[in-house]
């Protein structure tokens, strides 16, 4: 839903549903960020001069990252109301975004690296935050300690199985529990910040300074648990489309921001009053028994939510990739019919689930995968401030010292964020960086791969001229009916006719001509959605256009089309035909064989075209054909 489309829901209803979609990752950092950043000072060696080193540290991580440079700077970048990382590569001029048949270019590839690492987060998010939630009950009593990851695993899974459902009737429930959860951060801060107020001070930059000027160069490693605390900065600016930009700057600015602030310096004072709580400060904020118990409960609650927020970016990252043809065809369900946001994509699903339960088995705990959590989350980042000065720079035609200036902030803060991460590679950072590769690969050989198929479709039908007179020198009949033939281009005839009528010798006398068009935009415009263009001998061209955030459903779309321009079109008398490729794989292709053998898998492995475009199997023609890319 773009800003066109959220100014008709209220005010206060965009800000719940915001402050239960968007914050939910970021709202549950207190759960483990300042454990882990004063178990990087030393615990029990942590002075308290480091301790309010690490609070100013996560003060001004919050203010710079989140405050100044997404909500100020780059959630100015939308496309037509839509955020994310792949809104960022449609507003990059499209000579920057193209490259030769086959290839990649450096720009929409750094997109796409960001996009992979986006799932790495997506993955590890559900993993860390209920294995944070459900710790507090070995706080509670050290007995539980055993039931952590078994506990964990059952919260998971009945997450995930839910799924299916949508979060149509749960996602109203998310704005209320959030309430009750930044309520309860701002409260328990507050009533411990009012016990040691001076630790108010460490708003102070000084003593972030201190910090690095006492620990020297080795206390940089102190900013790979500092990220923690702005883990879902990216959130905000992903799901930018589902509430508007104002609703979401004034949930941060107003309730959201100080309630965490609030949290991480009650966590401090509470720390600067009892050492011994640096073990678990978040849970020692309220004493043992029943308000641990409670607090563990709405923990959990807000995990399972902020989890929610990084599945459903997941679902809806992997329709962008698909409609802007970097991921195959996946079934795309719709739960609800008043959000268009709300989709489940099931192989999605399975992928992240048996992710999420892999890594609480491996690590079983959540200090052991925070190790891993830091790289995805600050090479997103990275990635993003670089998008941003191509926008600024070659689509809004700011001056370069400007946009360069404005980038050198950005990264004055990501590659140090980045770099202190990187330490943590071989201590879990591996996992992100695989799965991102393994994502990465996925999507860069299935672009090659169908840019490679209508490239050389382009090599072999050059012209309509050129195809047509070979069509009309072998078609011996035209045949009652209508046939409507894909074509993937505009510009050439369908290789699917060309093959029908060189078998067949006949064909229909209505010939509907189809190509389906994924604009750079997230939804198009009912008037730009379809042209109809008039052909020679019975030939009716229609071009039908989608949004990358839409569901490509053409079957209603199409009927509307050949009504208004009085094509025949009687159901029982049209036949849809459909190509589809088989790959010899050999070494001969531009592709080489190992990368045609996958890219061939995943075709094959891909939704069918019919069920993807919602056409009626009953009436679908495939016509193979045999090819080496």
């Amino acid at each position: 839903m773009s800003e066109t489309h959220a100014h008709k829901a209220s005010f206060k209803g965009l800000a719940l549903g915001a402050l239960g979609v968007v914050f939910g990752d970021i709202g549950t950092s207190p759960l483990y960020t300042l454990k882990e950043c004063l178990h990087a000072a030393g615990h029990s060696k942590a002075t308290e001069a480091d301790l309010y080193g690490v609070l100013s540290l996560i003060f001004w991580a919050l203010t710079l990252v989140v405050t100044v440079k997404y909500l100020t700077f780059i959630m100015k970048a939308d496309n037509k109301g839509e955020g994310g990382i792949f809104a960022l590569l449609a507003l990059v001029p499209e000579q920057l975004r193209t490259a030769k048949p086959g290839r990649i270019s450096a720009v929409a590839l750094f997109a796409v690296m960001g996009a992979a690492l986006l799932y790495g987060d997506g993955i590890i998010t559900p993993a860390i935050s209920v294995l944070g939630a459900v710790e507090g009950l070995a706080v509670a009593d050290p007995r539980f300690g055993v039931a952590v990851v078994p506990i964990s695993c059952v919260i998971l899974i009945g997450l995930f199985a839910i799924q299916s459902r949508g979060t149509g009737t749960v996602g109203k429930l998310f704005g209320p529990v959030m309430i009750v959860w930044f309520t309860t951060l701002g409260v328990l801060g507050a009533y411990h910040v009012s016990h040691n107020p001076e630790i108010l001070g460490a708003v102070l930059p000084h003593h972030a300074i201190r910090y690095f000027s006492h620990h020297g160069f080795s206390g940089m490693h102190i900013l790979a648990s500092v990220v923690l605390a702005v883990t879902g900065g990216e959130a905000l600016y992903a799901d930018m489309g589902h509430f508007g930009i104002k609703p979401i700057r004034a949930v941060w600015l107003c309730f959201v921001m100080p309630t965490l602030l609030l949290a991480y310096f009650g966590q401090g004072a509470h720390a600067l009053r009892d050492p011994s709580t640096m073990n678990n400060p978040f849970f020692s904020m309220v004493p043992p028994g029943w308000a641990t118990y409670a607090l563990v409960v709405l923990s959990s609650m807000a995990a399972v939510i902020a989890s929610q927020a990084l599945i459903s970016g997941a679902f809806s990252l992997t329709r962008s990739a698909m409609q802007l043809g970097f991921f195959p065809r996946v079934q795309v369900q719709h739960t609800a019919h008043q959000m268009e946001g709300q989709i489940y994509i099931p192989q999605v699903n399975y992928f992240i689930a048996i992710g999420c339960l892999a890594l609480v088995i491996a690590f079983g705990a959540s200090s052991r995968l925070a190790a891993a959590y830091g790289i995805a989350v600050t090479g997103t980042m990275a990635i993003t401030s670089v998008m941003y000065f191509l926008v600024v720079r070659k689509t809004w035609k700011w001056a370069f010292s400007r946009a360069f200036g404005l980038l050198v902030l950005f990264l004055a803060f990501d590659l140090p964020f980045l770099y202190a991460n990187l330490g943590k590679f071989f201590d879990g950072g591996w996992v992100p960086i695989l799965i991102g590769i393994a994502v990465l690969l996925v999507m860069v050989i299935w672009n090659r791969g169908r840019t490679l198929i209508a490239y050389k479709y382009r090599l072999r039908f050059p012209t309509k001229e050129a195809a047509k007179d070979r069509v009309d020198a072998r078609l011996a009949a035209r045949v009652p009916g209508t046939a409507v033939f894909m074509a993937s281009s505009a510009d050439i005839l369908p290789p699917v006719l060309v093959h029908h009528v060189e078998r067949s010798r006949a064909l229909q006398e209505t010939v509907v001509l189809l190509t389906i068009q994924i604009a750079g935009d997230p939804v198009v415009d009912a008037e730009n959605r379809y042209t109809v263009t008039p052909l020679d001998d019975g030939f009716h061209r229609i071009i039908v256009r989608f949004g990358f955030m839409e569901e490509p459903m053409v079957l209603p779309i199409l009927e509307k089309a050949v009504r208004e321009a009085n094509i025949p079109f009687a159901d029982r008398d049209v036949t849809y035909y459909l190509g589809r490729e088989n790959f010899v794989a050999s070494r001969k292709g531009h592709m080489g064989a190992v990368s045609e053998s996958v890219f061939s898998f995943l075709q094959k492995n891909a939704v069918a075209a019919d069920r993807f475009f919602g056409l009626p199997h009953r009436h679908v023609v495939e016509i193979g054909t045999q090819m080496d890319l």
